[in-house]
């Protein structure tokens, strides 16, 4: 009970910093990612194959939310490509 308390809780803080990060930054997005995939690989892993299973389920899961949370951050509001940038105004130069 004690130990599925804690795990319970550990869970729900990492989970927590996961959605504390600057959706703009890759390197947050890639470390929240992280936490919430070894956080899901680890408790899918533990119900199948027990303690290694979570070990081999954190590992695996934490690669793949690093991944797809670099891969998936979005553009910052405001920015735009060059081919997509807004005509300059006439006579102002950089």
């Amino acid at each position: 009970m004690r130990k599925t308390t804690m795990i319970l809780l550990a869970g729900i803080a990492l989970a927590g910093a996961g959605g504390c990060t600057n959706p703009y930054d890759p390197g947050q997005r890639a470390l929240g990612g992280a936490g919430v995939g070894a956080l899901g690989g680890a408790a899918l892993g533990g119900a199948l194959g027990g303690g290694r299973g979570a070990v081999a389920g954190a590992l695996l899961g934490g690669a793949t939310g690093a991944v797809v949370g670099a891969g998936t951050t979005p553009q910052q509001p405001g920015y735009y490509p060059p081919q997509y940038a807004p005509p300059q105004q006439p006579g102002y130069y950089k």
